[in-house]
């Protein structure tokens, strides 16, 4: 009876991992706007999903933008280049710019909409062939 048990937890596990996504990373590249322009300074994060869910499963990716709002993804367990192939969603968040100037003269501090990061409605599919075209245009208003 236990092995039994053992086979279809074993099945079970391997049809949420392989049904779901290949495993395979691929590399993943783009370019974030916001209002047109390049966004700098931008932390991208992918969470692949499964098909027809925000439900999280595989490894995450991430990247930062430089100044032009262009970002590499690399995966957050081992830092490898690329992102797994399949559905993702995708948070987009401003970093906190150091500034040593006293609070009152500092200017405020920029934030993106929230449907970009906490309530974000971006998704990607990442294909097998991996893509250097993950480009997101975003709009300050809401």
């Amino acid at each position: 009876m236990r092995y039994r048990h053992a086979v279809c937890l074993a099945l079970a596990v391997a049809c949420v991992l392989g049904c779901n996504s290949s495993g395979k990373i691929v590399p993943v590249s783009g370019t974030i706007k916001l209002d047109g322009k390049p966004l700098a300074n931008a932390h991208v994060a992918f969470q692949p999903i499964a098909q027809g869910t925000k439900r999280g499963v595989g490894i995450g990716s991430y990247g930062n933008t430089d100044a032009n709002g262009h970002y590499e993804l690399k995966t957050s367990d081992k830092e490898q280049p690329g992102a797994m192939v399949g559905q993702h969603h995708v948070e987009i968040n401003l970093k906190a710019e150091s500034d040593d100037r006293d609070p009152k003269f500092r200017p405020a501090p920029k934030v993106l909409p929230p449907r970009y990061n906490r309530q974000s409605e971006l998704t990607f599919e990442v294909k097998s062939g991996g893509t250097t075209e993950a480009n997101f245009d975003l709009t300050s208003q809401p």
